[in-house]
């Protein structure tokens, strides 16, 4: 199939391009910032310094029935799903805060909190600037083994749970 007439190959290029991601700041109680993570791809960064027990940033996206979970997963390459319930997931590719680019690290310094219907993001210790915010996946055992690239001292080199 040929470009469209009139298009430039820069031009269909920069339409190929995904956006960049970005971080909703009605979503966050601290100063944060995307930027490239040796974990994996994208990663969320501390811009000041947090104390521990905190809230971070509540997770977000579109809330998708596990049918509609299992069909996103099927055709997409990056999924940003964290499981709500037995019948929800929150999609966080679409209308997401940003904390679907919290990264997997064994030993994390953040865990999630459900609370009335909301997935929060709390620090477990205290967090410097400059450091990526890390939780730890505890992908079921039962699912794809998953191999982790945290690379923390005891990492159990997979961010599924061990049987």
């Amino acid at each position: 199939m040929g470009a469209k007439a009139g298009s430039s190959p820069r031009r269909r290029a920069k339409e190929n391009i995904a956006p960049a991601p970005t971080i909703d700041p009605k979503k966050t109680c601290f100063r944060l910032r995307l930027a490239y993570s040796p974990i994996h791809r994208w990663g969320l960064y501390a811009d000041e310094p947090i104390p521990k027990g905190r809230k971070i940033i509540e997770y977000t996206g579109e809330r998708i029935n596990r049918k509609e979970t299992k069909r996103r997963y099927a055709e997409r390459q990056e999924n940003y799903f964290f499981t709500l319930n037995p019948y929800w997931t929150i999609d966080g590719a679409v209308g997401g805060s940003g904390a679907q680019y919290i990264n997997h690290c064994c030993n994390p310094n953040c865990h999630a909190q459900i609370v009335n219907g909301h997935i929060l993001y709390k620090s477990l210790r205290p967090i410097e600037p400059g450091e990526e915010l890390t939780i730890d996946y505890r992908f079921d055992k039962d699912v794809d083994k998953v191999t982790c690239k945290c690379g923390a001292p005891a990492c159990r080199g997979t961010i599924n749970l061990k049987g």
